[in-house]
């Protein structure tokens, strides 16, 4: 029972960030902050998705290496291209 309310929990955490982030964009926030503001949004969002709906809280530090790595490169690519066309 704690496995199913440990995953409704992270569900619910999930898609109040969605709102929020949505809410950002409908109202018009655009700039640097909003940006890294959203970006700290996926990185959230995307651990969750990797640790605990993909299973991967007791895989090999390797796999879980993999993942991890492969999203900060993802992000902080973004955030670079980003502050990078701003300047």
């Amino acid at each position: 029972m704690s496995r199913l309310f440990n995953t409704t929990g992270i569900w619910i955490i999930m898609i109040i960030l969605t709102i929020f982030t949505y809410a950002m964009g409908k109202l018009g926030y655009s700039g640097t902050a909003p940006v890294l503001l959203l970006l700290l949004t996926v990185l959230i969002k995307s651990t969750f998705i990797i640790r605990d709906f993909m299973g991967l809280r007791g895989v090999s530090l390797l796999w879980r290496s993999i993942m991890y790595g492969w999203l900060w490169i993802v992000v902080i690519s973004i955030a670079v291209t980003y502050l990078m066309s701003t300047h």
